[in-house]
Parts: structure tokens; C-alpha cells; sequence
């Protein structure tokens, strides 16, 4: 069997390990650098706190791979289980995490809800007084998004990928209902290259939409930018305090190395399209010192001293509900692509679930039928509330 992988970053390569670890013959292709775009551009969070079970089962699947990560590919991706908080400010949103954390624990994650005096003892900093309850997972975390492209990428080369970097898909190709081929072009280059293939895999994230539309498919996932503050906080944020979420008002934070931190939020209304090929790239200083004050307004870590260091912008790929479209879309091409923003921690399981759409039509790691893309017609969209 031959497949190509469209998308050199973390979904992308991870099933290209995943398809040629099970014998299949994969050519990986990436307009740009592998993990360049919008995986370069994370925070690297790995957590099982989610309120929809496919979004829990997915973490649980790729903890897995990334608590053994090392001994498995020979890379260190500085994977950190300093915990994720989240914070409610009203009763609705208690009464939505107490179920969140009855359904994480039936799957079988740690997630324990706390008090918001008991949330101060995981981040000393906090001001419990604006919140009503809390959430807190010891075994969520924190790793290098670069340094697990590598492994995966290293481990893939291994089994025989063929890695193309600076090459773009221009067109796919269909026979009837079925994809069978793909155009490749090296960036610069004037003649595509047809290529014949048995499976297409769409792991383009951010172009998603687009290489959906050149076989003819309507893929909903629009591409989004969101920023990433780096700041000096007054005091240092310890590095054993959790990724902190105020989940009401979509600000959040995490320690860095040597009392640096990470500051973010999304609090605009307006959210529209981005073009993936055009759009800035950098972070603009009033959204950051937005991000900095609302993050101050329930912590002690963000005062009047409190510098901005830098900062970039990236893109989700987001769908109507949050959640990823994962599926044989049609014969021949799968698609693994709109993690709005969970991309990097959901990687390890939904590239083994790609690789056995692509070689089975099915999978046995977890059920991905709700992850269909037509459920956006059908009505039957998911719902995640604990998103930032």
C-alpha cells in the first residue's frame, strides 16, 4: 500500500510513523519545515481535562505514547506534569465541572474537583475570592512540541518515510468517488510531479479546508489566529504551579523555564477567517497587555512590574464544535485535521487512528464516529466547554 501525508506538523508526522510502523510505503509532504507552522507555534499542553468523552479517550490514548516517549523514540521532550487548573466563577459552570470530573474519572483520569482555597495549595498565587470550584489533574502537563516532531520524524525516517519538505500538494486526484493520485510541486519548482497513491491523509491543519477542496470535499474547519505573550512576572511563576485557566473569561498562564511565563486568552468577539498563507504572524502589544491585566485581575504573579518579553500569533484549526473531523471522507482520502487547538496534545492517538482509517476503514483504539464531518449537517455536533 502507498499513501501520502499532506502536513509536516505534529499530526502529520505521527501518522506517518503510524502508517509505516504498519508496513505501509509513506511519502510525507510539507510545504514548508516539518512542524513550522502552527505546531511551532503551541504551548505544548497534554491534559485529559476535557468535557466530551472522544476528547478524554483521545488524551488518555496519546498520554500513553507521551509518558513513555523517550524509552520509545530516543528524544526527550521535556514533558513536565506540573498539572492543569481550571477555575469556574459561577455555580453553572461548578455544577459543569462536577460532571466533567465524574466522566474523566470513570474513564480513568485523575482529575479530582477542588475548592478554590484548596486550589491556592497547586498555585500559591491565586486569588480564590472571584471563583466558586475548581478542577486539577496531577498527571497533565506540559512538553516540547519541536522536540516530539523530531522524534516522530527521526523514528519515521527510520521505517522508510519519505520526508519532502518545501514541496506542496497543488491538486488531487480522483477516479469517480475514489482519491488516487496528488500533484507535488518543490516550492520554486514549475512541474508538479503526478503521483499515484492508495490514500490521501489530510493532516494539513491550518489548510485543511483547502486540500479538502481540491478533491471536491467541504471540509468546516476555518482557520483561527490566536496569541502567546512571553512575560518576566512579578514575582516568578514557580515552575511546579499548573497551566491556570479562568475559564469564564478565556485567560490562562504557565510557568516557564528560569520564572518566565506564558500569558493567553482569547477575549475578542470577533474571530474571523484567517488566510493561512497571509496572515500576521506576530503579537499585537495591546492584545498582550489585555492578556497580562486579566491574568493579573485572580493572580499575584502579573504586577505593574510585570514586562513584556515577546510574543508571536498562530492558527487553530477550528470547527463549528471544537472538535477534530477524523474519517475516511471519501474513498481514499482521510482526513485527521481541526483539533482547534488540541492538535499537538491529541497527536500520538489520532495518528494511529488515521493509520487505521487509511489501511482498515476502521479502528479499534476508541470510537471516532462522532468525529465525523458530516455531523455539522446531521445536527449532531459535540459540545466542549473547557476550551480557552
Amino acid at each position: 500500500m502507498d499513501a501520502l501525508v499532506v502536513g509536516g506538523g505534529i499530526v502529520g508526522v505521527s501518522t506517518a510513523y503510524s502508517l509505516a510502523d504498519r508496513g505501509v510505503s509513506v511519502t510525507l509532504v510539507e510545504k514548508g519545515s516539518l512542524g513550522n507552522e502552527s505546531t511551532a507555534r503551541s504551548v505544548g499542553g497534554i491534559r485529559s481535562q476535557f468535557s466530551t468523552r472522544v476528547n478524554v479517550e483521545l488524551s488518555l490514548a496519546s498520554k500513553e505514547v507521551w509518558n513513555a516517549f523517550e524509552d520509545r523514540f530516543g528524544v526527550d521532550i521535556g514533558l513536565r506534569k506540573n498539572g492543569y487548573l481550571f477555575l469556574a466563577r459561577t455555580e453553572d459552570a461548578a455544577e459543569q465541572f462536577r460532571e466533567n470530573v465524574e466522566m474523566q474519572r470513570v474513564l480513568g483520569a485523575e482529575s479530582e474537583l477542588l475548592t478554590p482555597t484548596e486550589a491556592t495549595e497547586r498555585c500559591p498565587g491565586l486569588d480564590p475570592e472571584p471563583f466558586v470550584a475548581a478542577t486539577y489533574n496531577p498527571d497533565d502537563g506540559i512538553a516540547d512540541p519541536n522536540l516530539a516532531v523530531r522524534g516522530y520524524a527521526e523514528a519515521a525516517r527510520e521505517l522508510g518515510v519519505d520526508v519532502r519538505t518545501k514541496t506542496a500538494v497543488t491538486e488531487l486526484h480522483r477516479e469517480g468517488d475514489r482519491v488516487v493520485g496528488a500533484d507535488l510541486r518543490p516550492v520554486g519548482g514549475e512541474e508538479p510531479e503526478r503521483r499515484e497513491v492508495d490514500c490521501v491523509v489530510n493532516a494539513a491543519g491550518a489548510w485543511a479546508a483547502k486540500i479538502g477542496a481540491m478533491a471536491g470535499v467541504d471540509l468546516s474547519i476555518a482557520p483561527r489566529r490566536r496569541q502567546i505573550a512571553v512575560v518576566d512576572p512579578t514575582p516568578p511563576v514557580p515552575e511546579s504551579v499548573p497551566l491556570t485557566i479562568d475559564l469564564e473569561t478565556g485567560s490562562y498562564f504557565r510557568p516557564e523555564r528560569d520564572g518566565v511565563a506564558l500569558v493567553g486568552g482569547h477575549f475578542d468577539g470577533d474571530d474571523p477567517d484567517q488566510d493561512p498563507d497571509a496572515y500576521d504572524e506576530r503579537m499585537d502589544i495591546s492584545w498582550a497587555a489585555r492578556a497580562v491585566e486579566s491574568a493579573a485581575e485572580y493572580t499575584d504573579y502579573f504586577g505593574p512590574d510585570t514586562r513584556i518579553k515577546r510574543g508571536w500569533a498562530g492558527l487553530y484549526a477550528v470547527t463549528p464544535d471544537r472538535h477534530p473531523i477524523v474519517e475516511e471522507t471519501v474513498p481514499g482520502l482521510v482526513t485527521v485535521a481541526g483539533f482547534s487547538g488540541h492538535g499537538f496534545q491529541h497527536a500520538p492517538a489520532s495518528g494511529r487512528i488515521a493509520a487505521d482509517l487509511a489501511v482498515d476503514g476502521k479502528t479499534d483504539l476508541l470510537d471516532v464516529s462522532p468525529l465525523s464531518g458530516d455531523r455539522f449537517e446531521r445536527g449532531e455536533t459535540l459540545t466542549e466547554r473547557s476550551v480557552a
